[in-house]
Parts: C-alpha cells; sequence; structure tokens
C-alpha cells in the first residue's frame, strides 16, 4: 500500500511523446476522489477540501503548473487525449469508480473527465468551475486563430496585453476586479508563459452543457456547485447554463469571492462533520 500523503509521478507515453502527471495520494477512504486545481495553483491547494474519513483523495498537478509535464509536440489537449490519460492512469491505480472535484480552472479537467467515462463517475463537486461558461478575460486567447501570435507575444511583450484589457474594460464589456485578477497573473515572464499555454492547450476541453446534463441525468450523477456571492470571475449565474438542464443539482451559495472560495467551503465542511 503506498504512503499517505505520499507524492507520486505517473510517467506515460503519449502518441508517441512523453508526459507526467504529478499528484499526490492522501487518505485510506474506501471511494476515490480526484481533485484539480485552479489557474495559478497546485495540488496542495485542494488539501483542505478532502475528508480522509471517505475517500482517498488523488490531487493532480494540472500541466503547466506544479510538476505535471505535458509535451507541447502533442499540441493542444484534446478531450480523446484527455481520456487515454485519464484511461492509463486510472487503470495503473486500479481504481473503477471515482467521484470528481474542481475548482476554477479545474471545472474543466472535471467536465472532460466526466465527458470521458461517464459512467464509473459516482459524484461531482465543484467551486466556481469554469467551463459552463467562462468569464471574457478567460476567454480572450479562445477567438480565431489568427491571432494566436498576438497572444503569444504577449510573453514577451506585456504591453500587449495591458493595451488590450484596457480598450476591453473602456468598452465596459470587463469588470475592473476581472482587470486585477487578470493583471495578477502577468507580471511575470513564467506567469504570462504560464497563462498562454493554459488559454491554448486547454482551450479544446469545450463541452455543450445540454449534452454535460443529459450525462450527468443518465447516470444520476449528483452534482454539487459552489459559488461565491461576490466572486466577479466565475459568477453564480453563470451556473445556470448547465443547472438548466439538470433534473437534480444542488447550488450552494457562499459570502466569498473567487480566491477565497476553497477556504471557505473548506470551513463548511469541517462544521459539518463535527
Amino acid at each position: 500500500m503506498k504512503q499517505d500523503g505520499k507524492e507520486e509521478h505517473l510517467h506515460l507515453k503519449i502518441r508517441g511523446h512523453e508526459i507526467v502527471i504529478h499528484y499526490y495520494r492522501h487518505g485510506y477512504g474506501k471511494r476515490h476522489l480526484l481533485t484539480f486545481h485552479g489557474f495559478g495553483q497546485t495540488a496542495p491547494d485542494m488539501f483542505p477540501l478532502e475528508d480522509n474519513s471517505v475517500y482517498t483523495t488523488i490531487h493532480f498537478d494540472i500541466f503547466y503548473h506544479g510538476k505535471s509535464f505535458w509535451s507541447d509536440s502533442l499540441g493542444s489537449l484534446q478531450p480523446d487525449i484527455w481520456k487515454e490519460i485519464l484511461v492509463a492512469f486510472l487503470d495503473h491505480e486500479r481504481i473503477e469508480r471515482f467521484s470528481l472535484m474542481g475548482f476554477s480552472m479545474g471545472g474543466k479537467f472535471v467536465l472532460a473527465s466526466l465527458h470521458a467515462l461517464p459512467s464509473r463517475v459516482e459524484s461531482i463537486i465543484m467551486l466556481a468551475p469554469d467551463g459552463i461558461k467562462t468569464s471574457t478575460w478567460y476567454s480572450l486567447a479562445s477567438y480565431p486563430l489568427v491571432i494566436k501570435p498576438y497572444f503569444r507575444s504577449m510573453i514577451v511583450k506585456p504591453w500587449r496585453f495591458y493595451n488590450l484589457v484596457n480598450l476591453v474594460e473602456k468598452a465596459g464589456l470587463l469588470d475592473k476586479g476581472l482587470s486585477k485578477f487578470a493583471s495578477l497573473h502577468m507580471d511575470t515572464r513564467k506567469k504570462r508563459r504560464r497563462v498562454y499555454y493554459s488559454w491554448i492547450m486547454f482551450k479544446p476541453l469545450t463541452f455543450r452543457m445540454k449534452e454535460t446534463a443529459d450525462l450527468i441525468n443518465q447516470y444520476e450523477i449528483p452534482l454539487t456547485i459552489y459559488v461565491g456571492k461576490y466572486d466577479r470571475i466565475i459568477t453564480p449565474d453563470a451556473m445556470e447554463n448547465l443547472l438548466k438542464y439538470v433534473r437534480k443539482a444542488d447550488l450552494i451559495e457562499i459570502e466569498s469571492g473567487h480566491n477565497q472560495l476553497i477556504a471557505k467551503v473548506a470551513a463548511i465542511h469541517r462544521q459539518k462533520s463535527i
């Protein structure tokens, strides 16, 4: 049996290219929970949300964050490639059924995992998930590839990014809070590179919410979504894009902004366990 809390690395060869999945294993529960962190975070940011009495929890480092490695030669992360990765990981760990949890950007990986293996998903918990309806600033690089070189140039010419943000903000299409959030992740070359590759490489992990809801309904997967009342990155109203199609789900609104949501939800879970 693997040690509780031990860091793990899984080296995979996907379509002729080497990638690395870095993750942490916590707890010895009979059920398995896979978690996916938000943009700019790493796996340990999700630790406060685990319940070791119920789950064996696997916390992943998403590519371009932490110690996971994605081969750029593979191009963008397509849903079918993610399915290959997920199946290989589950086979390696001998996991048959599992639950999913994701915060912010991690919501895209929850949705991708659901679409990949819906019959094996036991439950879903998402916190302010991206992928249901994406905010304007996070969608900027998702426009046609003819402007892809412009976004890539922002890595070494950040003034282009700030000019674009100012333009969109003046047009009334971007909340000031969002521009501050975006700027926070663009103040160094390393951060700008992470923004660019996360935008471009994860763009294909996009799904129709009607099809997503059909899977949740068909397999009767319990769905809980936490949102922050004051969140300007992923707004509570955006969840309606999915929930209007789901027969049964829990939407829980918390007195919180975006960055505080993990801590607030973890506190609620601790109180319930007392």
